[in-house]
C-alpha cells in the first residue's frame, strides 16, 4: 500500500509553524510497516488544495490530510475534497448537536460557525475526534481512501493511532514489519562516509541505507522491512556488522543512543561529576547535558564566562595565560581545571573560539576545546565551518564528543 500524507496551512509554508505533524505521521507509517513516498505541504487555498488532492488520489491507495478541517474561513480541506471529487457537501445534525453539548457541557455558548464542522463531504464517515470539537474524515472511493485529520498535533496524533494506522492495515492485507536501524558517527564528512560504504550502499535495497547529517554528526540508517520483525532484524544485521567494520570507531552510538546519554552513562560508571566551563557556546553544551531526564544526579552545573575578566574570575584562569590569548588551548584547558575546582566536579569541558561574524584573535570558525579528567588534561582545536549559529552548535556536538573520549581516556596528554 502507498500513501501519500498532504499538510494544510499557510502557516506551515511561511515558516510560522513547524510541520512536526508530517513527521509524526510519517514515522507511524514506517512502525506499521505501510510505505508513504511522498509528503507535501500546501497552503490555505482552495483551488491549489483540491489539485494537490486529485494529484495524490491518481497515485496512491491512500492519502492522509491534517490541517483544514476547523470552523474558521481559511479552514478548506472539507471543499476541497468535494471539489477533487466532485461531491456535494453534507451537513451532519446529530454532529451538531453533539457540538452544541460540547460547548454547553463546558458553560459557553456555542459560536454559529462551528456548525461548519458538522459538514462533511456525501460519502464520508465521521470519526469521533474525543479531543476536540473537529471530527475526522473517512471516504472510501473502492480503489482508494482518504483521511482528513485535525492540524491540532495532539487530536491529529490520537486519530491516527487510534482509527487511521488500523485501517490501513485492514485495507492493505499485509502482515508486515519495518526495522530500522541507526548507526550514529562522529568524525568524519558525510561524503567521506558515504565514499567508505559505497559497495554496500550499491549492493543492498533490503535493507536500505542512506546517510543522514545533523548537528555535525552522521547516522547511517538501515532500513529492513519483512513479514516479522525477527525476519527484518535477520537482514540488517549482516549489512549492519559490516558497516561497523568499516567504520570502527567512528560509530559511537545506536538508535536513540546520544552522545549526552553517552557521557552521562560513563559519568556514573565512573563516578565522575561533571562540569562546563563556557565562553564561544554561551551555555549550549549544558543545555544538551541537562536536557536528558536525571542528569543532576552527574551534572553539578557550568559556568558561561565570556568576557575575559570572567575567565579570570569566575574560573580563576591565570592572566598570564589570558595575556597570551583567549582563543588558545592553555585557556581552554584552564578553563576545564577552573570549572572542576569551583564547581568540585571530577571532569570538565571546556570551549572558546571565534564564532564570528568577526573575528577574535583567530579566523572566524577556530574553536578550542580543553578538559580534563582524574586521567589527565587535554585540548583539541578545530575549525568550524558556515555562520554563528552553525559554529556554535557543531562546537556545543564537539565539546560532547571530546568529553566522551576524555572520559574514556582517549587523547589525555
Amino acid at each position: 500500500m502507498n500513501v501519500e500524507v498532504i499538510a494544510v496551512g499557510t502557516e506551515l509554508l511561511l515558516g510560522q509553524i513547524i510541520n512536526r505533524n508530517a513527521a509524526t505521521i510519517g514515522e507511524a507509517l514506517a512502525e506499521a510497516g505501510i510505505d508513504s513516498f511522498r509528503h507535501t505541504t500546501v497552503g490555505d487555498n482552495l483551488d491549489r488544495l483540491s489539485e494537490v488532492l486529485a494529484e495524490a488520489l491518481e497515485r496512491a491507495d491512500a492519502v492522509i490530510t491534517t490541517g483544514g478541517i476547523g470552523p474558521t474561513q481559511d479552514d478548506l480541506t472539507r471543499e476541497a475534497i468535494c471539489l477533487a471529487l466532485g461531491v456535494e457537501m453534507a451537513f451532519s445534525e446529530s454532529y451538531a448537536e453533539r457540538l452544541r453539548n460540547w460547548w454547553e457541557l463546558r458553560g459557553r455558548e456555542m459560536p454559529a460557525s462551528n456548525l461548519k464542522q458538522a459538514e462533511y463531504p456525501v460519502g464520508a464517515n465521521l470519526i469521533i475526534n474525543e479531543k476536540g470539537t473537529a471530527p475526522a474524515l473517512e471516504i472510501d472511493r473502492g480503489e482508494s481512501v482518504i483521511f482528513a485529520l485535525p492540524g491540532v498535533p495532539a487530536e491529529m496524533y490520537d486519530l491516527l493511532h487510534s482509527h487511521v494506522i488500523p485501517s490501513l492495515r485492514r485495507r492493505s492485507g499485509e502482515d508486515s514489519a519495518l526495522v530500522i536501524r541507526i548507526l550514529r558517527t562522529w568524525g568524519q564528512s558525510e561524503s567521506l562516509l558515504s565514499e567508505s560504504l559505497d559497495d554496500l550502499y550499491q549492493s543492498t535495497t533490503n535493507p536500505m541505507m542512506a546517510f543522514l547529517a545533523s548537528s555535525a554528526e552522521i547516522k547511517v540508517r538501515l532500513t529492513a522491512k519483512a513479514p516479522t520483525v525477527a525476519e527484518a532484524e535477520a537482514l540488517i544485521a549482516p549489512v549492519e556488522a559490516a558497516v561497523r567494520e568499516r567504520l570502527g570507531s567512528l560509530v559511537f552510538g545506536t538508535d536513540d543512543e546520544t552522545v549526552e546519554n553517552l557521557v552521562l552513562s560513563l559519568a556514573r560508571r565512573r563516578g565522575w561529576k561533571i562540569a562546563t566551563a563556557e565562553s564561544a557556546t554561551g551555555g549550549m553544551i549544558t543545555t544538551r547535558l541537562t536536557s536528558v531526564p536525571g542528569a543532576s544526579d552527574v551534572v553539578v552545573g557550568g559556568v558561561v564566562a565570556y568576557s575575559t575578566e570572567m575567565k579570570a574570575r569566575l574560573l580563576g584562569v591565570p592572566i598570564e595565560i589570558l595575556d597570551d590569548g583567549v582563543v588558545t588551548e592553555d585557556t581552554a584547558i584552564a578553563m576545564a581545571e577552573g570549572a572542576c575546582r569551583e564547581l568540585g566536579a571530577d571532569v570538565a569541558i571546556a570551549v572558546t573560539g571565534s564564532a564570528g561574524p568577526t573575528a577574535q584573535e583567530k579566523e572566524v570558525g577556530t574553536m578550542v576545546f580543553g578538559f580534563a579528567t582524574p586521567e589527565g588534561i587535554g585540548a583539541r582545536t578545530l575549525k568550524m565551518p558556515g555562520d554563528r549559529e552553525r559554529v556554535r552548535t557543531y562546537s556545543t556536538t564537539a565539546a560532547l564528543h571530546f568529553l566522551r573520549l576524555a572520559m574514556q581516556g582517549e587523547g589525555i596528554a
